[in-house]
């Protein structure tokens, strides 16, 4: 199914979830020369660290997709306020929906329905909301999903794991997360893998399927 996506849209509603939830997916996507355009919501001002300025991660997620092939005209940045996205969801559903009108995509990326996160939520809904009659998939953010269910995998080779790495390694300014280790990445990719006799693989949730 992935192969006859040509136009696809990820999702994002903090900088790093897209890299983080399905960045070996993007790369592969990329390199077959799929065109993935990226929504970040919210570039988290009110959580940056000391001593880095309160835009730094608009720099870090233009230099992270840059990693991954997306094109900086196919980034799309706004600066909603982080832990906040609940109180525009209106606002965020009708920039989807003009987003939506622009472009006709055929596979659309959000987090996943059974993320805690309550920015997360909101992206998930809304995206659901706007993109209703295309193919949605749901990425995994395991430290915020209570359950997930994977229901379908992309199989990525080592490259795909490696671009995914050195694109997280631009967000500087997010320090030392568990998350953002190379260990970590290699192993969730290594078990996904293992679920369907890949070395490596991401997993999602089918939210809506259109063959």
């Amino acid at each position: 199914m992935i192969e006859r996506c040509k136009n696809v849209l990820v999702l994002a509603p903090h900088t790093d979830d897209g890299e983080l939830g399905l960045g070996g997916t993007i790369n592969k996507l990329i390199t077959e020369g799929k065109r993935v355009t990226y929504v970040a919501f919210s570039t988290a001002e009110e959580s940056v660290p000391p001593g880095f300025p309160k835009d730094i991660l608009k720099t870090e997620v233009r230099n992270a997709t840059a990693k991954l092939g997306i094109k900086s005209e196919n980034l799309i940045i706004y600066s909603y306020q982080v832990h906040k996205l609940n109180y525009v969801r209106q606002e965020i559903l009708e920039e989807l929906i003009k987003i939506r009108k622009q472009e006709k995509y055929d596979l659309v990326f959000i987090p996943s329905l059974h993320d805690i996160h309550q920015d997360h939520t909101t992206i998930a809904q809304e995206g659901l909301r706007a993109f209703k009659n295309t193919t949605i998939l749901g990425y995994e953010l395991i430290w915020n999903n209570l359950s997930f269910d994977t229901q379908c995998f992309v199989r990525l080779r080592e490259d795909d794991i490696k671009a995914k790495i050195m694109a997280l390694k631009e967000y500087h300014s997010q320090g030392k997360r568990d998350y953002l280790s190379d260990e970590f990445i290699y192993s969730l990719a290594k078990t996904r893998g293992v679920q369907v006799g890949s070395e490596y693989a991401e997993a999602f949730e089918v939210v809506r399927l259109f063959l």
